[in-house]
């Protein structure tokens, strides 16, 4: 769900909204409605500052954890995380660059938003967003940039250039996960059917035979997919996912997932109920969200 290249920002339509920072919200703990509660040790887990994860990643400008959340973006520090921006509902999360993310979800208790929030861009590291389409209109659980073309699922497979104007794809399925790799030559999305990809930016889509039934799915670097089954199981593929191995490892359900390539080198990063783990290979998990 994440990538490392920078890409430009588009033009804002007029009714995109610039958020500051806002404190001491609380609401309604339903996804769905227009308002979500602020984290307390009622609901937060015993690691994590939510009980809902729905993105992970690192900013490649210094390295740093995020957690996108049912109460806003977290970062991680020395002191473990501290909420970065406003208390919405980011269901969808994907890092385009250094500070640059793109985001959908719920305004919670930010009234100056739409619901749903449809595309935001944040181009400040979480601090504040921009409505830049789609609002009232779209709530994006999974979204991947792909080269020029960011691509995300509302209940329909959309497709935009310019983050403005949108076209529908052919997806057979409802993707748990989109990933595209650092080029976007290939985008992946995990389905009921299984996983399926993407070579034109994902206009069309095929099935990947003898690939496991994943629930969760991210691009390390051109070559290197790592996956999570429903049960936990761990993936790697090496050739650009046209063939998998079972690595032995087993994590508990994730909640999101993402890998990149850091200074340490390859890194995979699965969230759970729990924890956020970290691998250098999918075959050894440590835990690093204490």
């Amino acid at each position: 769900m994440h990538r490392s290249a920078s890409h430009g920002i588009r033009a804002i339509v007029a009714l995109g909204i610039t958020l500051t920072l806002l404190a001491g919200c609380s609401a309604n703990a339903d996804d769905n409605a227009a308002q979500a509660p602020t984290v307390s040790s009622a609901v937060a887990s015993a690691t994590l500052p939510s009980a809902h994860v729905h993105g992970v990643g690192r900013d490649p400008a210094d390295g740093a954890l995020l957690l996108a959340t049912h109460e806003g973006l977290f970062r991680y520090g020395p002191d473990g995380p501290t909420r970065v921006g406003p208390i919405v509902d980011l269901m969808g999360f994907t890092i385009a660059g250094p500070g640059h993310y793109y985001a959908s979800g719920h305004p919670n208790m930010v009234r100056e938003l739409p619901q749903p929030m449809g595309l935001l861009e944040s181009t400040d590291s979480g601090k504040t967003w921009t409505v830049l389409s789609r609002g009232g209109q779209s709530d994006f659980h999974t979204l991947t940039q792909a080269g020029d073309t960011l691509i995300a699922f509302d209940g329909q497979l959309r497709r935009t250039s310019d983050h403005r104007t949108w076209s529908t794809g052919a997806l057979p399925g409802e993707p748990r996960t989109l990933s595209s790799d650092p080029e976007g030559k290939t985008v992946l999305a995990t389905t009921q059917t299984g996983l399926m990809a993407s070579k034109d930016q994902g206009v069309t889509w095929a099935p990947i035979a003898g690939a496991p039934p994943l629930l969760q799915v991210a691009w390390g670097d051109a070559r290197t997919v790592a996956g999570v089954t429903p049960d936990g199981a761990v993936a790697m593929s090496v050739d650009g996912a046209q063939t998998w191995r079972l690595t032995g490892a087993s994590v508990p359900p994730p909640q999101a997932m993402s890998a990149s390539v850091t200074k340490a080198g390859l890194e995979v990063l699965v969230v759970t109920e729990q924890d956020v783990l970290s691998s250098k290979d999918g075959t050894r998990f440590t835990t690093i969200s204490k």
